[in-house]
């Protein structure tokens, strides 16, 4: 076996970022173990949090589409997130229903009163935080199609975006996309192939390959050996930088470890925690 590829220290995580750019980012994660570098990939999916429209109140619909319809679309739009850690989640905020400490405003009216279809865009949506706002590509960019509406209609809505994850929602993933993979040449024979004819050709390996060495498939087979190389390329949806995805995914990780530490410690010492409440009653 490759010492490189399946071997190493589990101790010493290191990333070699291979490129980045504004909604990707493609790096080499080494040196740590298969569960750690999962527990990185569904985090990034499920556990970072970002702003999402989540309450939709209609004042107006006239269109041909449900109310039902327009809210789902409403709620998937990607909003900038930049700033998400300034926002309390809502079961945490001690107001009553929202507030700018928790939420953000969004407002919607548009009517069509020409000849002909009127398309709505995300762009249209009216933002009460300026930092909060439907991702764009550009300032040319009109953002997402919500709607399009014939003469006489008409859409009214207030909107309450608010923080939250994936695992609670999928419009709150800051990722389009994860891609994981290790051990391209399949040397540890994690994979089972169904071919017809030829492995090689029709399973063609990935770029991801060319870092490392397949090896002898005379060799013995060493079933003590691990996958320390990981291979991500995570593409966002814009809400988000996708270093930011991250190095926020590591940061919530890092918090999970350490509530987990805190309760095995008090778990361990049990007369320190009972020591802590025999003061006097206030």
């Amino acid at each position: 076996m490759d010492g490189g590829a399946h071997g190493g220290d589990h101790n010493n995580p290191q990333i070699r970022i291979r490129s980045l750019d504004k909604n990707s980012i493609d790096f080499v994660l080494s040196n740590t173990h298969l569960s750690v570098a999962n527990s990185l990939r569904r985090t990034m999916i499920a556990e970072v949090p970002t702003m999402a429209i989540d309450l939709v109140e209609f004042i107006e619909n006239t269109t041909v589409l449900a109310d039902e319809f327009i809210a789902h679309r409403l709620g998937m739009v990607p909003l900038l997130s930049h700033k998400v850690d300034l926002f309390k989640n809502t079961r945490d905020c001690t107001c009553a229903n929202y507030c700018k400490d928790c939420s953000v405003e969004f407002n919607l009216h548009v009517k069509c009163t020409e000849d002909g279809t009127r398309t709505v865009y995300s762009t249209e949506l009216i933002s009460s935080n300026k930092d909060v706002v439907p991702v764009t590509e550009g300032p040319e960019d009109r953002g997402i199609i919500l709607i399009k509406m014939r003469k006489g209609q008409e859409l009214n809505v207030h909107c309450i975006a608010k923080k939250g994850v994936a695992k609670e929602h999928a419009k709150w993933s800051p990722c389009a996309a994860v891609g994981f993979e290790y051990d391209p040449h399949n040397n540890l024979r994690h994979l089972h192939y169904w071919f017809e004819k030829s492995i090689k050709d029709e399973w063609p390996l990935s770029k991801n390959a060319e870092e490392e060495v397949e090896n002898d498939p005379n060799a013995p087979f060493d079933y003590k050996a691990e996958p320390n190389i990981f291979y991500f390329n995570v593409e966002t949806v814009g809400s988000l930088e996708p270093q930011a995805v991250v190095s926020m995914a590591t940061r919530v990780l890092q918090e999970k470890l350490g509530t987990l530490q805190l309760a095995l410690e008090e778990d361990q010492n049990p007369d320190s925690n009972a020591n802590m409440d025999d003061g006097d009653p206030w």
